[in-house]
Order: C-alpha cells, then sequence, then structure tokens
C-alpha cells in the first residue's frame, strides 16, 4: 500500500456518505491533517487491538487506514490477527462496497477483441486490456502462454496511449487480416519493431475502436495498463490490475497452475 499522502490502493465506487463537518472536528490531527491535503474521510471504525480504522478516498481511489488508542499515530498497511488472518482485506470487504460492472462488461464482450490460446470450446475466457508498448503488457502475455494448451482463451484488447507508435501498433492489428498473427507479430518483436510502424496511417475506422476501447478502459475505473478482466466461478465479475505474481495466474484463469519457464518472467515469481 502507498503513502497515504498520494492514496492509490485503487478501490473504487464507493456510496457511502462523506462524514459531516461536525464530526470531522472530532477526528483526530493526523487524520485532519490528510483531510487538509484534500483527502476525503469516508467513514471510521472499531478495528482490532484498540485501533480506529479509516476510510479514505482521493481521485476516486480509496483505502483503509488506522490510527492507534491516542489519536497520534497513523498506521499504513496490512493488519494480521494471530492467526494469519488478513484483517485490512476483511475491512475493505465489509467497508467499501464493490463497483457494478456489469454494463462495462457487456460492452467488452461487444468489443472488437483479439482472441488468442484455446479458440475452440476453451475452458477458461479472460479479458486484457493492453498497449502495445507497455513492458508489462509484454510480461503478461509470455506468462499467459503455457496456459493456453491448458485450455485458455485469451481475448485481448488494445489501447493507446504510451507512446506514438502505441496507436500505429494497434491499428495494424485491428485492420490486419489476421489480427491474431499480427498480435503476436508485434509482441514477439517487442521492445525492437518501433521503425517498422512508426509513421504508418491509422484509418478513422481504427480510431474509431481505439476511442471505444478507451472508453471501455474509463468504465473499469482504470488508468494504466495491463488489466485483466474475468468471471469468477460465482459468476462475478473480477478486475485485476497491474502485472500479477506468477502464482496468481491460476486462481485468475481457473486453470492449474503451469510451470515457467521464460526467464524474462522470473521476476514476477
Amino acid at each position: 500500500m502507498k503513502s497515504m499522502f498520494t492514496l492509490t490502493a485503487g478501490l473504487a465506487g464507493l456510496l457511502l456518505a462523506p462524514v459531516t463537518a461536525g464530526a470531522a472536528e472530532q477526528h483526530p490531527e493526523v487524520i485532519r491533517a490528510l483531510a487538509a491535503q484534500g483527502i476525503e474521510v469516508k467513514r471510521s471504525f472499531p478495528a482490532a487491538s484498540g485501533l480506529r480504522g479509516w476510510l479514505l478516498a482521493t481521485e476516486g481511489e480509496y483505502s483503509i487506514v488506522f490510527t492507534t488508542a491516542d489519536g497520534k499515530t497513523l498506521l499504513s498497511g496490512t493488519l494480521f490477527d494471530a492467526s494469519g488472518r488478513n484483517l485490512t482485506a476483511l475491512y475493505a470487504e465489509r467497508y467499501v462496497p464493490k463497483p457494478d460492472y456489469r454494463e462495462a462488461f457487456a460492452e467488452l464482450e461487444r468489443a472488437v477483441l483479439i482472441p488468442e490460446g484455446t479458440l475452440a470450446a476453451p475452458k477458461s475466457t479472460v479479458y486484457v486490456i493492453f498497449d502495445p508498448n507497455c513492458p508489462y503488457c509484454h510480461a503478461l502475455w509470455l506468462a499467459l502462454q503455457p496456459y493456453h494448451k491448458a485450455g485458455l482463451q485469451v481475448r485481448w484488447l488494445p489501447v493507446a496511449y504510451l507512446r506514438p507508435t502505441s496507436h500505429t501498433k494497434a491499428a495494424a492489428m485491428l485492420e490486419a487480416d489476421d489480427p491474431t498473427r499480427e498480435f503476436r507479430r508485434i509482441m514477439e518483436g517487442f521492445g525492437g519493431n518501433d521503425a517498422a510502424y512508426s509513421g504508418r496511417n491509422v484509418s478513422p475506422d481504427a480510431r474509431a475502436i481505439l476511442a471505444g476501447h478507451a472508453r471501455i478502459m474509463r468504465r473499469f475505473g482504470l488508468r494504466g495498463t495491463p488489466a485483466i478482466i474475468w468471471k469468477d466461478r460465482q459468476g462475478r465479475i473480477q478486475v485485476r490490475r497491474g502485472m500479477p505474481r506468477l502464482s496468481e495466474l491460476a486462481a485468475i484463469t481457473g486453470l492449474p497452475e503451469q510451470p515457467q519457464r521464460d526467464p524474462r518472467v522470473a521476476r514476477f515469481q
């Protein structure tokens, strides 16, 4: 968890009313200092070991912090109890309402997507929003390769915001006779293929598609790539921002964990 002075926990869609001005006067000084910097105090709640929990928000992103009983010290991080339970995650589950992604997911399913992996009767399907020049997107692509033979289909949704060639590479995929083959060519040449795509014209149709993809990205509350979107076994829509640890891919895909032999993804173990 990052500093609460640059709050970026990434939870969205909070529906709780802000704390009233009268109640704000009773906040500990350390909480009032955050509020003075523009961080909203959404609510407080009793936490473990005499701590006080606080739900804070800034720029649409939310987090939970704690203050000590004397109100003089703020704690930012993950609390565990004696049995190893992640108390911070439990408080987030209890106090932060989940965003409703149903309409955004329906729009995602209708988008122009690039399928890869098991195309016929996949055992599992995930969506990935990516920029062709994003190094973490490339790492995710590498890490998902072993899952294809296990029955995974990945539906890639290109966006373009990192560099000028992000637009031309994304357009090349969308305009190709075989978008999947062009996608794989670009990913296989990652880091050394800018010259081949510099100055390429982007058709109005491709620009319109990419604008629609950017809108979908915003509807999910995403500001960067990669982002993995899927439905879990209970049919709930899940969103994972950023490059996950390799050990998380089994839970995300719903498939047995696959061995990772590519040294380029070893740092994500």
